[in-house]
């Protein structure tokens, strides 16, 4: 293969600007692929990284895992896809261990993560697998490449969790923090038929989850969990919802969150745990019990979900396109500061 000169920016000391590296690919072993990045999302994940909250498998990395763009170069056994336009899932699995054979692809103990295993995609080009890379058609009607990269997580992420809660038409779900991941959670329960009630302490957050198909809205800034519950049977109550079997998501990240959802899981209910925190709840586990209910984690999303999911959004069922907006890379540590002093509203992209 030609040398391919490329550049990225690596996370070498938590809390500290990333720095620019270049580098050159000159060789690829068997079955990978050079992708040049179209545009890489900013995950919450990737600011714990930065703020040193969670540790990287390897460092320095050039962190991003939300990940488009356009296939250059491939070694053995993936010509086919040259020039193909691409989403890099951002859990790529073995495909080859007992998990990854009984369907559970996305916790494969072999999986690697770009960013985190390995370099990812806030860069000109990453080196990736290519068995599972998600091809684009050749029409992506009003979308730009570069927007669609957040379909790697905060699309898909959401939408494996809702095809395990098992929600169906007419179910009520409750999504708990609706920011960039929350916010397609309730695109995707709406999608599905199902009624949908927001709960964030931001009311922008609140105001736009109702532009993007939130039946009902609460701000749980200063309410007890108590009284978050009494607001939602009111709205039971008022509105014939479904009394029992609630599919209550977790997206905020944050233990008060966790809390609150616990509090909302109700006789044959189901709880998601989507977002992620470090701190520690106390919960009282018996309620899972008691209630015959459902309680359970979600780690990314298994590639084989991915065009479903592109299918979504190229329909415009979902919308990606109101909930983006796109930063040149070189503009990176500068926008990561702002979203540190939460400054940032949607779901910032990075392009090269």
């Amino acid at each position: 293969m030609e040398r391919i000169d490329s550049y990225g920016y690596a996370l070498v000391e938590p809390g500290k600007p990333l720095q620019k590296k270049n580098f050159a690919i000159e060789s690829l072993e068997d079955g990978d692929a050079v992708v040049r990045v179209a545009g890489c999302g900013l995950c919450h994940t990737d600011i714990g990284f930065y703020k040193g909250q969670v540790q990287t498998f390897v460092s320095p990395v050039i962190l991003g895992h939300e990940i488009s763009g356009e296939v250059v170069a491939v070694g053995k056994s993936c010509d086919n896809l040259v020039g193909k336009r691409v989403i890099v899932p951002a859990v790529l699995p073995c495909g080859e261990c007992e998990l990854c054979k009984k369907g559970r692809s996305n916790v494969c103990q072999k999986q690697i993560m770009p960013g985190n295993h390995m370099d990812g995609g806030f860069a000109s080009h990453v080196v990736v697998p290519g068995r599972y890379l998600c091809e684009l058609p050749d029409d992506l009607g009003a979308y730009e490449l570069s927007q669609l990269s957040v379909i790697a997580d905060a699309v898909t992420t959401p939408y494996q969790s809702m095809r395990r809660s098992g929600l169906e038409s007419g179910d009520l779900a409750v999504v708990i923090g609706v920011g960039g991941l929350g916010t397609y959670m309730v695109q995707l329960a709406r999608a599905k038929g199902a009624k949908v009630i927001a709960l964030d302490i931001d009311d922008t957050k609140l105001d736009n989850a109702k532009r993007m198909g939130a039946d009902f809205s609460i701000n749980t800034k200063d309410l007890s969990d108590r009284d978050v519950k009494k607001h939602v049977r009111g709205l039971v109550k008022d509105n014939g919802l479904p009394k029992l079997g609630w599919k209550v998501f977790e997206l905020s990240g944050t233990a008060a969150g966790q809390m609150t959802a616990f509090s909302l899981l109700s006789h044959a209910g189901t709880m998601g745990v989507v977002g992620f925190t470090m701190d520690k709840v106390n919960i009282r586990l018996s309620n899972v019990m008691a209630f015959d209910a459902d309680l359970f984690g979600n780690w990314g999303c298994k590639p084989e979900y991915y065009p479903d999911v592109v299918k979504e959004v190229l329909s415009d069922r979902i919308n990606v396109r109101d909930n983006v907006e796109t930063h040149p890379l070189d503009s990176i540590n500068e926008v990561l500061q702002l979203a540190l002093d939460h400054k940032i509203e949607k779901r910032v992209v990075f392009v090269p």
